[in-house]
């Protein structure tokens, strides 16, 4: 098995994917906005993967936060609200706000497990700062890093109660970024001691399964490599001074923040200590590169794998329509 995460070009696999994919054994799966129709293309997709590979907790990911982040969207699934929503609630009402963030990550469970989806890329963990790229925006749960831990546990206790793995990211903290890491690579230079609020809400949720590095350089930490390519920051910051021992995804190596080619970029990674290359965009030469140049996962990654798909369990028997007008209550939407 390659420690590698590969997306998909459409609603169903293609006849060179299907052979690309059969031979080169990746970890898992990413789904886009491209990949996703309506409930039952989706679940003949995953179907489709998993009868691929013969495993049934094949991991098979997507971004499904909220607001403008979501790839399974209105008139086929319904449309759910921004981390900002929980922070404003959080700010009147503290304990309601938890629920309807606890409430929410369900119901985001609910509609992402009857498409066959299994891991959810939230909860995002980053502390807001006033200025910061608009990239983190209202996607955050706001400003004050116990609140973001609070409301951030909340969505990862929902996810698990629906039957699905949540991903605390980005780790070590994208909240100060004042560019998009998408298109070029941000540079923070906090202090050490500035950032201990950033690593603050990662501290609380370290035993999540899953978490996703940052396209970042911390200048306090490493002024030379972002974390993502830093085994400085992975082993010193990440599993060091936040203690996250879960499996650990890059953010998408596709991003502008990362220079060199795929496959260098996959190799990069991983001899940083990153556990699995997440690369999203389906294009065949660079996952062929990628395959090519990196090797099988080992062990500590198929442990850690192994642990984290297992912590999820059963699905609690809550109907959908209960868990959005219990949301929706709380936020005063309904």
């Amino acid at each position: 098995m390659k420690p590698v995460i590969f997306g998909l070009s459409g609603p169903a696999l293609t006849d060179d994917e299907r052979d690309f994919f059969r031979d080169a054994e990746p970890l898992g799966y990413i789904l886009f906005k491209r990949n996703c129709v309506d409930p039952a293309q989706m679940r003949a997709l995953t179907d489709a993967l998993r009868d691929l590979h013969g495993r049934e907790d094949l991991p098979i990911t997507i971004d499904q936060e909220g607001g403008r982040v979501a790839r399974m969207q209105p008139p086929a699934w319904p449309a759910f609200p921004t981390g900002a929503a929980f922070d404003a609630l959080y700010e009147r009402a503290p304990i309601s706000a938890i629920e309807a963030a606890r409430a929410n990550g369900q119901a985001l469970a609910h509609i992402l497990r009857d498409v066959g989806v299994n891991v959810n890329l939230a909860p995002m963990l980053d502390v807001a700062v006033p200025g910061g790229t608009p990239a983190i925006g209202d996607r955050a749960f706001g400003l004050e890093p116990m609140r973001v831990a609070a409301l951030g546990r909340a969505l990862l206790d929902g996810l698990n109660r629906g039957g699905v793995a949540g991903v605390i990211k980005h780790m070590p903290g994208h909240g100060r970024a004042m560019v998009d890491s998408h298109l070029e690579l941000p540079r923070v230079r906090a202090t050490d001691k500035e950032l201990e609020a950033d690593l603050l809400p990662f501290q609380r949720l370290h035993d999540a399964p899953i978490g996703m590095t940052a396209h970042i350089v911390f200048e306090a930490w490493d002024p030379e490599l972002p974390a993502t390519l830093s085994s400085t920051v992975i082993r010193d910051v990440i599993r060091g001074k936040i203690g996250f021992d879960g499996l650990l995804f890059t953010d998408d190596i596709d991003m502008k923040a990362l220079s060199g080619t795929a496959g260098e970029k996959a190799e990069r990674a991983l001899a940083a200590g990153c556990d699995v290359v997440l690369d999203c965009w389906a294009r065949m030469p660079e996952m062929v590169e990628i395959a090519g140049r990196i090797g099988d996962a080992p062990a500590v990654c198929l442990a850690r794998l192994a642990r984290a798909m297992g912590s999820v369990g059963e699905a609690e028997d809550v109907p959908l329509a209960e868990l959005l007008a219990k949301r929706d209550a709380l936020l005063g939407l309904g």
